[in-house]
C-alpha cells in the first residue's frame, strides 16, 4: 500500500453523506494528513495560496501561536472518495462558545481552502456551507470564522468568498512576465527606474557594493532574520508602539518557516535582503512562497537617517521583483492594507471578504456581531476622515 493510500485511510470519515453530498472527515494529527496535503499541494491542478502550504500551516501551528486553539484539518471528499478540498482551521473559545478560523490568524494575508482543482473550486458554494454546518456539528463548532478570502483567485471564483462582506482592506499584487527585464519596465515608469538607480549609485559611493541576497541555508535565514529583528525593533521603539516580532512564539514559527524542511521542500517563507559586501543588512523582505507565487509578508529596512535618502528598501523591491520574474514565479503581491509604494508598484487589486458560517443558534449571534464590526472597520478603513480620528485615539491609548 503506498504512503497517500495509507494516509487516506487514516483520514476516517465522520458520519455518512447524503447523496451526491460532499463527505466530512476531520484530523486533528498534522501527521496523519500530510501525505495527501503535500500530494494535493504539488498536483499542478491544485488551487491554493502560499499560506495553505503543508510547511506554512505545520510551522504556525506548531509554534504555539495560538495556545488556547486546537489545530483541526477539514477533509471533504467526493462520492469516490478522493480530496477534493482541506481546509486547516483553528479551533478555539470565545467565551462558552467554540470558533474555528483558519490556522494563521494575521498572520496570514490571504485564508482560502486548499482545492484539488479548479474543478473542486467550482463548487455551489450552497453545496461547500451545507458541509460546513453538517462538519461543524459533529464538532461541537458554534461558527466558522472566515477572514481575508479572495473573492477570486488566479481568475477562479472562491466559493467561500460568495457572499461575504468587504474586508476593511484589500490586498495588491502584480503579475510577472518570462523576462526579468520586461517585467521591471512594465511595473515601473522609465522615470522611477532612472530614480532609483542614481540612489543605488549613490549607496554604492557612500557603503561601497551592495548586493541582493536571497536566504539558501538555515544560517543565511538566521542572519537576515536577525536583522529584520533588529529593523524592526527600532522601528517600532520611534513610533511608540509594542513589537509584535519580539514574541518568541512568532520567532519560532518564522524560525521554522523560512528553514528548509529535511524532506528537501524549499522553505515556506523566502526571505531576502539588501546588504553590503561586509555583511551589513540595509533592508529585508520576506514572503511566503509557492512554485508560482510571492506573497509578500514583512519588509524592513536600516533605520538610520544616512542610509534613508538611498532608500535602500526601495531598491531591495526592484530586486526582488526581477528576482522573481527570473525564476519563473508568475505573480508577487505585497500584502493587505494600504501604502504608497504599494500602489506605485501593484497593479492587480485583490478584493477580500469575511464572513461567519453559522452552525448553532449562538453562533448565528456570533454571524451577526461579526457582520456589523467587518461594516464598522471597512467604513473607517475607507474614509481617510475616520481612519485619522481612529489613529488620534490608538495614540492616545497609548500615550
Amino acid at each position: 500500500m503506498t504512503a497517500l493510500a495509507e494516509d487516506l485511510g487514516r483520514i476516517a470519515l465522520d458520519g455518512a453523506a447524503p447523496r451526491h453530498a460532499l463527505a466530512v472527515a476531520w484530523v486533528s494529527d498534522l501527521a496523519d494528513v500530510e501525505t495527501v496535503w503535500r500530494a494535493l499541494e504539488s498536483d499542478p491542478a491544485a488551487l491554493m495560496t502560499p499560506y495553505q502550504r503543508f510547511d506554512w500551516v505545520a510551522a504556525y501551528a506548531q509554534a504555539g501561536i495560538d495556545a488556547n486553539a486546537k489545530a483541526q484539518i477539514l477533509v471533504l471528499k467526493d462520492e469516490a472518495g478522493r480530496p477534493r478540498l482541506l481546509i486547516p482551521l483553528a479551533v478555539g473559545r470565545l467565551g462558552p462558545l467554540r470558533i474555528a478560523r483558519m490556522i494563521g490568524d494575521r498572520h496570514a494575508n490571504f485564508h482560502m481552502p486548499l482545492f484539488a482543482s479548479r474543478e473542486a473550486a467550482a463548487m455551489r458554494p450552497e453545496d461547500l456551507i451545507e458541509a460546513l454546518v453538517r462538519a461543524g456539528r459533529r464538532a461541537g463548532i458554534d461558527a466558522f470564522r472566515f477572514t481575508n478570502q479572495p473573492r477570486f483567485w488566479d481568475g477562479v471564483p472562491n466559493p467561500l468568498g460568495h457572499r461575504g462582506l468587504p474586508a476593511p482592506s484589500d490586498a495588491y499584487g502584480l503579475l510577472l512576465g518570462p523576462d526579468a527585464e520586461a517585467t521591471l519596465k512594465r511595473v515601473f515608469s522609465g522615470d522611477a527606474r532612472k530614480k532609483v538607480r542614481a540612489k543605488e549609485r549613490k549607496l554604492i559611493e557612500a557603503l561601497g557594493p551592495v548586493r541582493h541576497r536571497v536566504a539558501a541555508t538555515i544560517g543565511e535565514a538566521e542572519e537576515i532574520q536577525a536583522a529584520f529583528y533588529a529593523q524592526k525593533a527600532a522601528r517600532f521603539a520611534a513610533l511608540g508602539v509594542a513589537d509584535a516580532y519580539a514574541e518568541p512564539a512568532v520567532r519560532r514559527f518564522a524560525a521554522a518557516a523560512t528553514a528548509p524542511d529535511a524532506g528537501g521542500h524549499g522553505p515556506a517563507i523566502e526571505v531576502h535582503a539588501l546588504e553590503t559586501e561586509s555583511g551589513r543588512v540595509l533592508a529585508t523582505f520576506g514572503g511566503a512562497v509557492d512554485r508560482d507565487r510571492f506573497c509578500g509578508m514583512w519588509t524592513s529596512f536600516d533605520t538610520d537617517p544616512e542610509l534613508g535618502r538611498f532608500s535602500p528598501g526601495e531598491i531591495l523591491l526592484h530586486r526582488l521583483i526581477g528576482d522573481q520574474a527570473a525564476r519563473g514565479r508568475r505573480a508577487l503581491d505585497l500584502g493587505v492594507g494600504e501604502a504608497s509604494y504599494k500602489a506605485k508598484t501593484c497593479d492587480e487589486t485583490i478584493e477580500l471578504v469575511e464572513s461567519v458560517v453559522p452552525v448553532s443558534a449562538a453562533g448565528h449571534l456570533v454571524a451577526v456581531a461579526a457582520g456589523v464590526a467587518s461594516r464598522l472597520k471597512h467604513r473607517v478603513k475607507r474614509s481617510p476622515r475616520l481612519f485619522a480620528a481612529a489613529q488620534r485615539f490608538r495614540r492616545l491609548r497609548r500615550a
